[in-house]
Parts: structure tokens; C-alpha cells; sequence
């Protein structure tokens, strides 16, 4: 499975779903299932974990109509990485890694959990 290691809050964020929108310097012509994983620094629960499954359904340059959804201001070079269908998992330790990466999962393996974590 496709994932993408999301620093916090950012990655609380997303869980919760005051978040929808991902940015990144860089752009990707993936789209589908992603794992989304808790980068480990800063240190923030869960650290080093995955977090949730969501569809990643387009990636764009971002726009100044993309901020509150993203969180964020709109800065130079800003890709939105635009993400539907977010469902929140039991958190399990994943070794984040710089960009896309795999982990080796059958998603019939994921345990989803409502944003409040039960």
C-alpha cells in the first residue's frame, strides 16, 4: 500500500477531519489508497504510527481557496495533495520514509476506528 508520512499535528488533524488537504513542495501523479503515517519528530502520539486510509483523488498547485482546508497559507510551490474518504485506523508502528513509500499490508488487515479512537 501506497503511504505518506505526515508530520503532527498535521497528521491529527487529518484524523479528525479538520484537515482535508495535504500540501507538499512536490506533486505525484498517484491516486487512490494511501496510508497515512505520523512522522516520528516531532514527537507528538501517535509518533511513528499509521494513522488512517484515505483516498488521495487529485494533486494540484495549491490556490489562496485551498487554505482552510489545508490549514495553512498558500506558499511558493505548494502542491495540494486533495484527500477524500478519510477513515481513521487503529494506530500500529510504520518506519516513515522521505516521499511516497510502500508498506507492505493487506488492507483486510487495518482496523478502523472512529476519529474519537474506538
Amino acid at each position: 500500500m501506497k503511504a505518506l508520512s505526515i508530520k503532527q499535528p498535521w497528521g491529527n488533524m487529518i484524523v479528525s477531519g479538520e484537515k482535508t488537504i495535504e500540501t507538499r513542495k512536490w506533486k505525484t501523479d498517484y491516486r487512490g489508497i494511501l496510508l497515512l503515517c505520523s512522522a516520528r519528530e516531532p514527537d507528538i502520539a501517535p509518533a511513528g504510527c499509521a494513522l488512517a486510509v484515505a483516498q488521495l483523488v487529485d494533486c494540484r498547485p495549491m490556490s489562496v481557496l485551498d487554505e482552510p482546508a489545508a490549514r495553512c497559507r498558500k506558499y511558493e510551490g505548494a502542491f495540494a495533495w486533495i484527500l477524500e474518504d478519510i477513515r481513521p485506523i487503529k494506530p500500529f508502528p510504520v518506519r516513515g520514509e522521505l516521499r511516497l513509500f510502500d508498506v507492505r499490508l493487506d488492507k483486510d488487515q487495518l482496523e478502523y476506528v472512529d476519529a474519537t479512537g474506538h
